[in-house]
């Protein structure tokens, strides 16, 4: 997804290529698999803590 960036300041340029070098490595490192883990979204940040009356992911 490249654009024609020529009218761009220096600054922004680098810029652009610091962020599509970020981009790049977060596709590189994946995070682990959870083994055993209750599924859905990180319960500390959505505020799911219980499940069927059993507290989990502490």
């Amino acid at each position: 997804m490249e654009k024609n960036n020529s009218g761009l300041p220096p600054a922004a340029l680098r810029a652009l290529a610091e962020a599509q070098a970020r981009r790049e490595a977060r596709e590189k490192h994946q995070q682990a698999k959870e083994l055993g883990g209750r599924g859905g979204e990180d319960p500390a940040r959505y505020g799911d803590w219980e499940i069927n009356g059993r507290a989990i992911d502490f």
